[in-house]
């Protein structure tokens, strides 16, 4: 299939067509090459606190000699549930060095969302933030661990941590009562530094991360990635990347790292890349603070590499104060997670003077797909041309490919693309082709050069901000809720988070608010599944067998 790639004599200059990885180890050898090459460089700045890539080689190693320590079995899952935080990359690095798999999980998740996650994964340790220990302290009985790590905001930043803790918990209230057994984060570091670390064997083929995702359809899914998957797609995005950096005189690469680093967009494109680089990651806890954000931009000229979601760009030009961030060494604008809408686009390259060089990927393929290049002189609306060693077709229903032009499924090849779906034999089969492509579940249409072009998706996924919404989970939770006798859920669209979540609700005869089952959500599901339109309605439009429709909904 796709034996001719009209993409590849579109491919900037020094770009190459293939990749090789079969001269790697693992993962972990692209992070100990930047520990001893980089010791002095910085790695990490966040809240004003910064380190070295001594320091966190030094760090991570001591985590991974905590878990090693308490006799967990090859291949023991470790959930970590932060924001971006240095104790994130700590752990994260640490659980891949100690040759475990790293779980990440959405801080942003309620205790039901959280619960599928952990039992699904078989998870024996979370490393978690004291803010949401609430969250797990909901669920703790049901879900008993090996070993819950807790830490703080202010943990690893010295003495102005101890500010920032009491500021957190005492002023702002961000730490609620919580009650469990567990081990603060700096005290396993210390116990980690007094055991000597068992440098253990880690291959290609062994799992990297389980990356949780709703896949294509349905409830959540641990996507498998393997120490090969995430390496490659860590060589290609640098590989692609390597033109719009090749002239610019930097003795470092700085990387803003706004997006979650637990989602799979910012870990790769970000955390594991700028490592890979050598470069400076600034985390930026809150994003969602657009003028705690801003100022962080206004005491970084140096950002060079500014990864971001349609939603975070939008939200930034619109402030009358990003007038005054001046960012003269912005190199690279990527977005990603969402379709990046032309108009935002536009200004943003109007008031930064950079474009948005757009791309596409999933927690399936660790996860870039395609991207435009970082050459690219505007706004074009597609999502660019397969990376290196990729191959993409465009395949209908019966699995045949369709000529240039025709809309159709994309479906991925590569070294990128999952092992598949953990304990999901079936599911990884249904969304695999007999050779090897993965379905996406997104409808697309590739021209003649081989460029890209998002149409739609197949089936009744959301997105809301750039996260996945599926329709069935949400069903799901509202259809318990007593007083609801039926309902279904569909994406509508918004002018600044690309699509909300709409409801329709038949009653079952007791007295039922919009404000009633907007509440009840807030209790079950984090924000951006939450739905924002409540429509109560007599009856709801169903096929002969009863399956709601949930097309003809989007018609009224």
């Amino acid at each position: 299939m796709n034996s001719k790639k009209p993409w590849l004599k579109h491919y900037p200059d020094g770009v190459p067509h293939e990749i090789d990885i079969a001269h790697h180890t693992s993962l972990v050898e692209i992070f100990e090459y930047s520990f001893q090459r980089y010791p002095n460089h910085l790695v990490l700045e966040s809240m004003g606190k910064t380190l070295t890539y001594r320091e966190l080689d030094r760090l991570s190693k001591n985590f991974a000699s905590y878990l090693q320590f308490l006799g967990l079995e090859p291949g023991t899952r470790v959930a970590i549930m932060f924001p971006n935080v240095m104790e994130y990359l700590v752990a994260m690095l640490g659980t891949l060095r100690a040759g475990f798999v790293v779980v990440n999980v959405n801080p942003l998740y309620k205790s039901r969302e959280l619960e599928h996650q952990l039992k699904d994964s078989g998870a024996q340790v979370l490393v978690i933030l004291e803010n949401f220990c609430h969250i797990y302290q909901q669920i703790a009985k049901q879900v008993p661990l090996n070993k819950v790590i807790v830490s703080s905001l202010g943990e690893l930043l010295g003495l102005k941590g101890l500010l920032i803790n009491f500021v957190a918990r005492n002023v702002k209230k961000l730490v609620p009562q919580w009650d469990f057994s567990s081990i603060r984060f700096k005290e396993a570091l210390r116990l980690g530094s007094a055991h000597s670390f068992s440098k253990p064997r880690i291959g290609l083929n062994d799992i990297a991360f389980l990356q949780y995702t709703g896949g294509t359809t349905g409830v959540s899914k641990g996507a498998i990635l393997l120490h090969r998957n995430i390496l490659a797609n860590v060589i290609q995005i640098e590989a692609w990347l390597e033109p719009g950096l090749k002239h610019a005189k930097l003795e470092q690469l700085v990387f803003l790292c706004a997006l979650p680093l637990t989602h799979i967009f910012a870990l790769t494109a970000c955390a594991l890349l700028g490592i890979r680089k050598g470069g400076l990651l600034i985390l930026v806890p809150n994003p969602r603070d657009i003028s705690g954000f801003i100022k962080i931009l206004m005491t970084h000229p140096n950002i060079n590499i500014f990864p971001g979601v349609n939603t975070l760009f939008h939200a930034l030009i619109h402030r009358p104060e990003f007038l005054k961030v001046k960012l003269p060494n912005l190199l690279v604008t990527i977005g990603g997670g969402m379709a990046v809408q032309k108009k935002t686009a536009d200004l943003w390259q109007k008031l930064t003077g950079i474009p948005i060089a757009q791309g596409y990927g999933l927690s399936e393929t660790s996860p870039v797909v395609c991207v435009n290049s970082p050459l690219v002189e505007g706004f074009n609306g597609s999502i660019g041309l397969p990376m290196p060693s990729t191959e993409i077709a465009i395949l209908d229903d019966d699995g045949i490919e369709l000529p240039k032009g025709t809309p159709g499924e994309i479906c991925i090849k590569g070294p990128q693309v999952m092992a598949g779906y953990w304990n999901q034999a079936e599911e990884t089969k249904r969304f695999m082709t007999t050779d090897g492509f993965f379905k996406s579940g997104d409808i697309g249409v590739m021209d003649d050069d081989g460029f890209i072009t998002i149409v739609d998706r197949k089936k009744d996924m959301i997105v809301v901000a750039g996260f996945k919404v599926f329709p069935n989970e949400i069903e799901e939770v509202i259809s318990q809720m007593p007083g609801v006798r039926e309902c279904a859920v569909i994406g509508s669209p918004h002018r600044k988070l690309g699509e909300i979540v709409k409801a329709y609700i038949i009653k079952d005869g007791i007295h039922l608010t919009e404000a009633h089952v907007i509440q009840y959500c807030k209790e079950q599901m984090t924000s951006y599944k939450r739905p924002r339109k409540i429509i109560f309605v007599h009856d709801l439009p169903k096929s002969n067998v009863g399956k709601i429709l949930r097309r003809e909904l989007r018609g009224l």
